[in-house]
Parts: structure tokens; C-alpha cells; sequence
């Protein structure tokens, strides 16, 4: 039997198992495993537990170790704490898996909806785009966390809302629309009646899941009461979520294009449930930058942790059956702009337009292999 084993970056985690033939047959779920935000041990500890849960679940021993495990986690970046992370596992909790795999939460996503290559965006708490091409190599953009960037993730939205109405009662920035609205809801969000009250949210009591919630009830307003400001929030989300895409363009390989006709894009995190909402920010970026090559927006049907199973099967030849058709949904097309011509597609068909259903993914990530037991984790929303 193969175990596939799944976690969530910076706010919840998730394992799956899989047997040979590649089916979930257990799953366990646990919180956040950034080893910048809880340290190595405490994620090794987590990473356990979820496995364990997993165990008893597919009625399999503790003691029985997984064949392999791929790890994708958010944080995960560095080859130095990835050793360092299965090391430690291996020392500490050797009962888990005879050997790893590990990697960042977006090599995970991709590797959910393909083998080839492409992108993913990941835009929930925080927000990161990564480029994988045929090659295996990689390259990034964003990912630095709050202090940095997280640009067009919930925590930049809910910042840029807050900034707005202080700067606007400061007449430090007027806003040209009204944010009387905002600070309503920014208000009933933490439970304040003056300015001065946000400032423990801001700092000595700062949570950053807690700060970024604030994003939900901006998205509901906009999208129930169509309010100006809340929209152009979001709006610009979808130009900054584009422009990470724009950067990655030089480093596209031609076998990329080659081998897939386009640019397939993941998309994973709570924000991009609000697909209507920065859509018109994503296109107009895409068309402003001239970006030249043909692509598609996908919202994964499966966990992200058949990602990670396929990572781990892979880098140890272990054999695992999978369709990669079943774990995507195609919400959005664009076509380039080419000499003055090109249009944008939807999933429904036709040149122009959007999908109907919004493309959205709560970050989970999942991960298998194959052999006597095998697992693999993932994570994912940012930093």
C-alpha cells in the first residue's frame, strides 16, 4: 500500500494515503507546518501526528514505516532546512516513512495538475508564484511573506483597506470613494470603535490569519452590495496576482510552450474564490504587459497532496497510476495579444469570457508513493 501524505502551510494541513493503484484511502488533517513560523521540531512533531492519525485510519501499524513521503510544504524553499527537516524526522519519529521527499508547497500544486511543468499562484493568507519548467528547473516570484510582499494575498488586501481609510481620515491620501463602508467593516471585523483600538490587531497582538480574515467581509460586501472600494481592492489583487505571472515570463522555456501550447496556471488559496472580483484587474494587466503567451487558469479538484504522492513516486521510480485530468478544472482562458489581435477564452467556450464557476482552492496539499507504504505532505497560502 502507498500513503500520500498532504500539509498546509502556513495555516492548516492535510495527509492523504494512497494505495498502488493511486486511491485515497485515508486522510487526516492537522495545522500549519511553515518551519519559519513553528521550527523544525514542532512540524516534524505535526507531521507525525497527522501520520499516525492516517495510519489508524487505512489500519495500518505505527510502527509500520511508509515507503516514502514527500513532504511540499510552505517554507520549504532551502535545501539546507529541507535535510534538515528529514533528518530530523528520521532521528526523532523513525516510525513515519523509510525515506523522503521534500519541496516547497508550489512544486506540490503544479505537480497536482501535471508532470510537464507550468505555474502556480498562490493567493490565501499571503501569496507566491513559481514557474517550473520540463527541465525541473524553477523560479519564483513573491513568497517573501508579509514583512516583504504577499502582494494580492488576503493579508495585502486587508492592509491595503486598513491603509486606505487611515490615510483618507489622516487626509494624509484622500480616497476618491467613499470609505465609510470599509471602516464599518474593518470595525465589526476586530471588534473596535476608534483607530487608536486597531493598533494591539497591528502589533503587540498581531495574528496574521486574523488580520487577513478582514479580506472575506470586504469580498462579501463587494460582491452583495457592489461597493466601489471594496472592489477596487480586489481589483488590483487580480493586477498584482497578473504581474507576478508578467515578471516569470523571460524565464518560460520553449519546451514549455512546445510541449503544452500554453501556460497552464494553478491556482490555489482562499482569495481567488473571489475570481469575479479580480478578473478585471488580472486581464487588464495581461494586456497591458503584451503577455505573449497563451494561458489557462486551473482550480485543483483533488488535494495537493497527489502532488506531492506523484513527487515522492517519482524521485524514488516508485509506480503510481494517475490522471491528472481528474485533479483540475479549467476556469479561465486567455489568448495572447498578438499584433493588435487576441482575446480572452473562458471554460465554457467561446473567445471571450469567464468560467461560471469561480476558480478557487483552499490550499491543501497532498502528496503518495508506492511500495510497501509510501506518503508524501504538501503546504500551501503563502507565507
Amino acid at each position: 500500500m502507498d500513503h500520500g501524505y498532504d500539509t498546509h502551510g502556513a495555516t492548516h494541513s492535510k495527509l492523504v494515503i494512497c494505495d498502488r493503484d493511486g486511491n485515497v484511502v485515508a486522510s487526516a488533517k492537522g495545522p500549519g507546518t511553515n518551519h519559519w513560523m513553528v521550527g523544525i521540531p514542532e512540524v516534524a512533531k505535526r507531521i507525525d501526528t497527522m501520520t499516525r492519525d492516517a495510519k489508524a485510519q487505512a489500519l495500518i501499524p505505527e510502527t509500520h514505516r511508509l515507503s516514502a513521503m514527500g513532504l511540499c510544504l510552505s517554507g520549504a524553499e532551502q535545501d539546507a532546512t529541507n535535510r534538515e527537516l528529514e533528518n530530523y524526522l528520521k532521528t526523532h519519529y523513525p516510525d513515519v516513512a523509510e525515506r523522503y521527499m521534500v519541496g516547497s508547497d508550489t512544486v506540490g500544486s503544479i505537480a497536482t495538475a501535471s508532470n510537464v511543468g507550468g505555474m502556480v499562484i498562490i493567493s490565501g493568507t499571503g501569496s507566491n508564484t513559481l514557474l517550473r519548467n520540463p527541465d525541473g528547473s524553477t523560479y519564483g516570484c513573491g513568497g517573501w511573506g508579509h514583512m516583504i510582499g504577499d502582494e494580492g494575498g488576503a493579508w495585502w488586501i486587508s492592509k491595503k483597506a486598513i491603509k486606505t481609510v487611515f490615510d483618507h481620515q489622516d487626509n494624509f491620501a484622500r480616497s476618491k470613494l467613499c470609505v465609510e463602508r470599509v471602516w464599518e467593516l474593518i470595525q465589526a471585523h476586530f471588534g473596535i470603535k476608534t483607530r487608536l483600538d486597531l493598533l494591539d490587531h497591528c502589533y503587540a497582538k498581531f495574528c496574521k490569519p486574523t488580520y487577513s480574515g478582514l479580506c472575506s467581509k470586504l469580498a462579501k460586501c463587494a460582491l452583495e452590495e457592489n461597493e466601489p472600494l471594496c472592489r477596487k481592492f480586489f481589483e488590483e489583487a487580480g493586477q498584482m496576482l497578473a504581474r507576478s505571472v508578467c515578471a516569470l515570463s523571460p524565464r518560460i522555456s520553449p519546451a514549455l510552450i512546445s510541449q503544452c501550447g500554453e501556460v497552464d496556471i494553478v491556482c490555489v488559496g482562499s482569495v481567488w474564490l473571489s475570481w469575479e472580483l479580480l478578473e478585471p484587474g488580472f486581464t487588464r494587466e495581461l494586456e497591458n504587459a503584451k503577455f505573449k503567451y497563451d494561458l489557462k487558469l486551473l482550480k485543483l479538484t483533488n488535494t495537493m497532496a497527489l502532488g506531492a504522492a506523484y513527487l515522492a513516486a517519482d524521485t524514488f521510480d516508485l509506480e503510481l497510476p494517475r490522471d491528472y485530468s481528474k485533479n483540475y478544472e479549467v476556469f479561465y482562458g486567455h489568448r495572447a495579444v498578438l499584433n493588435g489581435n487576441g482575446a480572452n477564452g473562458s471554460a465554457n467556450g467561446g473567445s471571450n469570457g469567464t468560467a461560471k464557476t469561480n476558480g478557487a482552492t483552499n490550499g491543501s496539499s497532498n502528496g503518495s508513493s508506492n511500495g510497501t507504504n509510501g506518503t508524501s505532505t504538501n503546504g500551501t497560502n503563502g507565507k
